[in-house]
């Protein structure tokens, strides 16, 4: 299956893309798709606690992925 991954801000620059598609086995969760992610060249530094939201809404680590899905990467943000 095929799932889009959107990356923001400092998560963009980390990946250097905005958007990424990623192929998965049947029934992969967003653990598995982070650790693909983790995978490609930079994105070991990312944080270890990853804001996820499958599909426009926040999701967790054991979600299921179906074909299709869009996946977004949120940074943390901050502000003042």
């Amino acid at each position: 299956m095929r799932v889009r991954c959107l990356f923001f801000a400092a998560y963009r620059d980390i990946l250097g893309a905005e958007e990424i598609e990623f192929e998965l086995p049947e029934g992969s969760t967003v653990e598995r798709l982070i650790e693909e992610v983790r995978a490609r060249a930079g994105a070991p530094n990312l944080p270890q606690q990853l804001a996820v939201a499958v599909n426009r809404e926040y999701a967790s680590r054991d979600t299921a992925l179906s074909d299709g899905d869009e996946v977004a990467f949120i940074p943390p943000v901050a502000g003042g």
